[in-house]
């Protein structure tokens, strides 16, 4: 389809993307394009209730839709679910779109954007990561699946609405400003993300701590934030095992992007906050040892770099090389 030039025509667009955190960071870029090329265009974002703070740290975002399925999923059989489903339900109805778009390629998303008024585009059967889902989009779109995840969506939004993808990832975001923490010391600091979601993920706690020592050396303090019970008890150990070594009070995503966006490095496992520190444009390396990096790896930007990959962990001595490569300006 062909559409209207941009200058006169003000498109209202849903982007679908609900979870989880690292995922939703590589939507990001597709709002800088669509705001290229649309610079009319009114965004909005349906995304689950817990990451509702990353597509606000877009400017072109102009409404989010929260949704809580993740929550609902527990709580079926109480009246107050059901009452807060028909809510967004209701919500949802009461916009008008010119195109809703699902970037997930999920059952789940494809069934939750059924009730918006648009054209509702996504992944066809090849492309989804969940076939099925294609069967409830009015238009399909065939994207190669050996791309990284970024480019995917990026290349699935401009086929929808006639443009050509050009130009690298720009994922348009900047840290939320605070005051600095209380608990932060003056001076540079690195942020060492040891937690993800999977154990195979892992890199080991030793060589965590040579790193922090090697930081340390460098006269730059190490932070270990958490999420869980289990995550804090690991932070613990590393930090008393590093000189000046913080694990912080846990943090919100807001106050999580504050502290990357001011880190004079991150050093991470597959996890979100990687993925959100290299949003920020912060030097970062990205530890893999389960997955494979040329997929959903750190991407975009000069200040990254990707170690590792499926049962190929990193040594010690290849992140720090990797580390001092980054920072040869800074150190």
């Amino acid at each position: 389809m062909s559409l209207p030039p941009a200058d006169h025509h003000s498109l209202h667009i849903l982007l679908v993307k609900t979870s989880s955190l690292g995922d939703i960071l590589h939507n990001l870029p597709v709002v800088t394009d669509l705001k290229r090329h649309f610079p009319n265009a009114q965004i909005d974002w349906m995304v689950e209730e817990g990451f509702a703070a990353l597509p606000k740290l877009h400017p072109a975002v102009h409404d989010v839709i929260p949704v809580a399925l993740r929550r609902w999923r527990g709580r079926l059989l109480s009246p107050a679910t059901w009452t807060q489903i028909k809510n967004f339900r209701t919500l949802l109805a009461a916009q008008y779109y010119d195109f809703a778009i699902d970037t997930q390629g999920l059952l789940k998303s494809a069934m939750l954007m059924r009730g918006a008024h648009g054209l509702r585009c996504g992944f066809d059967k090849h492309s989804a990561r969940e076939p099925l889902a294609s069967f409830f989009y009015q238009k399909t779109y065939t994207v190669p699946t050996d791309q990284h995840a970024v480019e995917r969506n990026r290349m699935l939004v401009a086929k929808a609405l006639d443009y050509t993808q050009d130009g690298p990832a720009d994922y348009g975001i900047r840290p939320p400003s605070r005051e600095r923490f209380e608990w932060l010391a003056q001076g540079a600091y690195a942020v060492l993300l040891h937690s993800t979601s999977r154990n195979d993920k892992l890199w080991d706690e030793a060589n965590w701590i040579s790193l922090g020592g090697y930081l340390k050396e460098q006269n730059i303090q190490c932070i270990l934030p958490w999420g869980s019970k289990a995550e804090r008890l690991r932070s613990l150990r590393i930090a008393e095992s590093i000189p000046g070594a913080i694990a912080p009070p846990h943090l919100g995503l807001n106050d999580a992007a504050a502290l990357l966006g001011g880190a004079h490095a991150v050093v991470g496992v597959d996890t979100g906050l990687a993925h959100l520190a290299a949003a920020l444009n912060r030097p970062t390396i990205g530890i893999y040892t389960a997955t494979d990096p040329a997929l959903t790896g750190l991407h975009g930007g000069t200040n990254i770099v990707n170690l590792g990959g499926i049962n190929q962990a990193p040594d010690l001595a290849t992140v720090i090389t990797a580390l001092q490569q980054i920072l040869k300006h800074r150190l």
